[in-house]
């Protein structure tokens, strides 16, 4: 195979493949969070705690999260093409069959179930763009990609109430299954072939080593792992603390990751002209301000829109340069490598969903939640001078 910076591609093919890997991104994204503004209602129905209603964020990320070195795998071995079609039929059974729940631990086991095919979607689609863009090109189209999934998990925060107030829970998932099916059928008729690697290269202990790897995994904790703990959990704060009615709430809440659809672009153009180091360390200082912020519950709700707005900044920047990092480093297994920063980073996810809702609980307030979030966002800060300052060498 040719080397991919000599690879020639017509414009119209590289605009297609964009938009149907984004297209790929909004419909699995919205599996993230589609429950979230309902927890409270889902909660009332079926007799469940918050800490429980966090367990739903829990489950379909652990299942995310552990497809995403083995669903990597199978991306650099088969290409994105052919796994992504499963990925996404896989994503609209485990919506449709939520609908159909009648118990919480329902509800549960399909959203552990639907997150095995969010998971090998995300990988393939960041393979896709990796393999379809080269040279400056890459971190712009990369960014998008990663704004299309905090669209689709931001869109659904701002349009469940909506959906909930026309035609019920239920119907919310089936809008969400709708989404994958259609994205399904995109894809096959329309995503051009792209080349890639069908043995990869470099040594597979080696990538599960590479220090590297696991400090930007640390930075996915604080920018994507963060946006979904606080995108989870942003409506009731805003509810409860603030006083705010849910459909507002939403709105203010969605801002959190729908932020991210512009701020990762963002970062990936930035990263032409600024240092990688310091773009980072700016948005985790920024995560930080809003989280401490959002604490303190005593600010008028003006403040507190800012500081979502901060919040929502700071985790959108680090993608493109968490990612394209990540995929430099192993080349030849770039999905698996892009799998295990985003599995670590899920880490955040998996432990910090059912914690805030836990902590809620027992204070009966957000405060110590968002203390220990802005917290964690320092350390992530202070963690970014451990990247290397140059450009990532391919590992053999």
């Amino acid at each position: 195979m040719p080397a991919r910076e000599a690879l020639v591609r017509p414009t119209h093919s590289l605009g297609a493949a964009l938009v149907c890997a984004c297209a790929v991104g909004f419909a699995f994204s919205a599996n993230y969070t589609n429950h979230a503004p309902l927890a409270g209602i889902l909660a009332r129905q079926f007799g469940f705690s918050q800490a429980l209603a966090g367990l739903l964020t829990t489950g379909i990320f652990a299942t995310h999260a552990a497809l995403q070195i083995p669903g990597g795998h199978l991306v650099d071995r088969f290409g994105a093409r052919r796994v992504l079609v499963f990925g996404l039929a896989w994503v609209a059974l485990g919506n449709a069959a939520i609908a159909f729940s009648a118990a919480y631990w329902q509800l549960l086991f399909w959203k552990i179930f639907t997150g095995v095919g969010t998971g090998t979607c995300f990988v393939g689609g960041a393979r896709y763009i990796h393999e379809s863009h080269a040279g400056p090109s890459l971190k712009l189209a990369q960014g998008l990609y990663g704004g299309s999934i905090l669209l689709g998990s931001g869109f659904v925060i701002l349009a469940v109430p909506r959906i909930y107030v026309w035609a019920g829970w239920r119907a919310a998932f089936w809008i969400t299954t709708a989404l994958a099916a259609a994205a399904c059928i995109l894809w096959m008729a329309v995503a051009p072939d792209v080349p890639y690697h069908s043995h990869p290269s470099g040594r597979f202990r080696g990538l599960l080593a590479a220090p590297q790897l696991w400090v930007l995994g640390q930075m996915q904790m604080a920018s994507f792992g963060l946006a979904i703990v606080v995108g989870a959990w942003i409506v009731a704060l805003l509810t409860q603390v603030f006083g705010v009615r849910a459909t507002e709430a939403g709105s203010i809440g969605s801002l959190v990751l729908l932020m991210g659809i512009v701020m990762r672009p963002v970062g990936g153009v930035l990263l032409r002209r600024w240092a990688a180091r310091g773009l980072l360390a700016s948005s985790f200082l920024m995560n930080a301000a809003g989280c401490f912020a959002l604490a303190s519950g005593q600010i008028p709700l003006l403040v507190a829109v800012v500081a979502v707005i901060l919040v929502g900044t700071g985790c959108g920047l680090p993608y493109a340069a968490l990612f394209t990092r990540a995929a430099g480093l192993f080349p030849g297994r770039a999905a698996s490598a892009m799998g295990l920063v985003n599995m670590l980073g899920i880490v955040m996810i998996l432990a910090g969903a059912p914690l805030v809702g836990h902590l809620a609980d027992w204070t009966g307030s957000f405060r110590s939640s968002f203390l220990a979030l802005g917290t964690f966002s320092l350390a992530a800060c202070a963690a970014v001078f451990l990247l290397h300052r140059d450009e990532p060498t391919p590992a053999l």
